[in-house]
C-alpha cells in the first residue's frame, strides 16, 4: 500500500497545499520549525484520525481558522481509495471513497502507517502511558473492534470516576449505579486485556529475530505485559471477567475513598527484557534504541502479515538520532517494499542507496518544492 498524494487545508502553517508522491522512500527536507513534520503529521492524521504530537485538535487547524481538512488517495492492492478528514472545532468527519463514515472506529485501518520519530526512541524508558499508547495503536489499525472497545472503555471509566467522586463526597449515597457502571466496565476492560495479550505475543514473535539480527546474535529480547491486577495470558475472557469481578468487589470501598477507579487497562505497563534484564532499568542506551527500533520493525511485519500489504512508514527525524549501524538496518529492511517518509533536515552523513534514489521535497516556510 502506498499513498499517492494528499491534499491540506488550513491544516497547521499549510494554507493549501497539493504534493503527490511515488512508491518508494520520499524526503523531506529543510530547517528546524519549517513546517516538514507538520507533513508528516497530516498523514499520519489521515489514516489515524487523530495526532501523534497533540490529543488537543484544535491545534491541526491553521490560526484563525474554522476547520483543516486533509485528503488523500491510497493505492492499495487494485484500488486506488480516497480518503478525507475534517477537522473542526466541533468533531471530526471520515469519508472512504467519498462516503462518510458514521464512526471513526470504522475509518481507522483504511490506510496503514508506522510511525518511528525521535520519542519512540523513549518507548523503553518514557512513562507506562507512552508504552499505553503504543499498543493501543498498532491494535486499532489492525482491529476496528478492539478501537470501539477502547472508545467504550474511557467513556465508562470517566463515568465510572465522577460517580465515585459523588460517592466519595457523600453527594449520592446509593451504590447501585456504581455496580451497574462496574459490570460495563469489566465487560470492555476484560476484552481489552485479553486482545493485548494476544497481540503481544504475535508481536514478540516478529521483534525477537529482528532485535537478534540488529544485535549480531548477542541479545535476546522478551516482551512481558503488566496488566494491574493478576492476570495470566494463559486465561479466556470468561476467567479474565472472573478475576476483574473479584478484584473489582475486594477494593469497591478503597476505590469509594479514593473516588477514583483503581485498576484496569488504563493502568497497564509493558516491560521489555534482553538477555532476561529488564532493559528499562538496566538496559544501556544503545539497547533501549534496538529495542525500540525492533519493535517498529516487527510493526511493519506484523501489519503485512494481518492485512497483506505492508503499511507506510513515517521517519521523522529519527535517522539523525541512530547511528550509522541501526540506521543500515533499517534501510536494509525497508529498501524496495515499505514506501517511506523520511524527514531531516541533512542528508549529508546518511550514505545509503535507499536515500540516493529518492524523491526529495524542500520546505521552507509553509512553502513545498518538489526538487527530484
Amino acid at each position: 500500500m502506498y499513498i499517492e498524494n494528499i491534499h491540506l487545508r488550513n491544516y497547521r502553517n499549510y494554507e493549501e497545499v497539493e504534493l503527490s508522491f511515488e512508491n518508494k522512500v520520499n524526503v523531506i527536507l529543510g530547517e528546524n520549525a519549517q513546517g516538514k513534520t507538520n507533513v508528516m503529521e497530516s498523514i499520519f492524521v489521515l489514516a489515524m484520525a487523530k495526532s501523534h504530537r497533540t490529543s488537543n485538535d484544535k491545534e491541526l487547524i491553521r490560526w484563525d481558522k474554522e476547520y483543516a481538512k486533509i485528503e488523500g488517495r491510497v493505492k492499495k492492492r487494485n484500488t486506488s481509495l480516497p480518503l478525507e478528514l475534517t477537522i473542526a472545532k466541533k468533531g471530526k468527519k471520515a469519508k472512504v471513497n467519498h462516503i462518510e463514515q458514521q464512526k471513526l472506529s470504522q475509518y481507522v485501518g483504511s490506510m496503514n502507517v508506522v510511525m518511528f520519530a525521535p520519542e519512540d526512541l523513549h518507548l523503553v524508558k518514557g512513562s507506562p502511558q507512552v508504552r499505553r499508547r503504543f499498543i493501543d495503536m498498532e491494535i486499532g489499525q489492525i482491529s476496528p473492534v478492539y478501537l470501539h472497545d477502547m472508545s467504550q472503555y474511557h467513556k465508562i471509566v470517566q463515568q465510572r470516576n465522577h460517580y465515585l467522586k459523588l460517592l466519595q463526597t457523600k453527594k449520592q449515597n446509593d451504590t447501585t449505579m456504581l455496580d451497574v457502571l462496574t459490570e460495563q466496565f469489566i465487560q470492555h476492560a476484560a476484552k481489552i486485556v485479553e486482545k493485548r495479550y494476544q497481540f503481544l505475543a504475535v508481536l514478540q514473535e516478529w521483534a525477537k529475530p529482528i532485535h537478534s539480527g540488529i544485535s549480531r546474535n548477542l541479545e535476546e529480547l522478551k516482551i512481558q505485559y503488566k496488566p494491574s491486577l493478576h492476570v495470566l495470558e494463559t486465561m479466556d475472557l470468561s476467567k479474565i471477567i472472573e478475576v476483574f469481578q473479584e478484584k473489582c468487589d475486594r477494593i469497591k470501598t478503597k476505590e469509594i475513598d479514593r473516588g477514583v477507579t483503581l485498576v484496569g487497562p488504563h493502568r497497564d505497563d509493558l516491560i521489555f527484557y534482553v538477555n532476561n534484564r529488564d532493559v528499562q532499568t538496566f538496559g544501556s542506551q544503545g539497547q533501549q534504541r534496538t529495542t525500540a527500533l525492533s519493535l517498529k520493525l516487527a510493526e511493519i511485519e506484523l501489519i503485512h502479515a494481518e492485512i497483506g500489504e505492508y503499511p507506510i512508514l513515517l521517519l521523522d527525524d529519527v535517522l539523525s538520532e541512530l547511528d550509522d549501524y541501526r540506521q543500515s538496518h533499517l534501510l536494509n529492511t525497508i529498501q524496495g517494499k515499505v514506501q517511506t517518509f523520511v524527514t531531516t533536515t541533512s542528508v549529508e552523513g546518511i550514505d545509503h542507496q535507499t536515500l540516493k534514489d529518492a524523491s526529495t521535497f524542500f520546505v521552507k516556510q509553509g512553502t513545498i518544492t518538489k526538487v527530484k
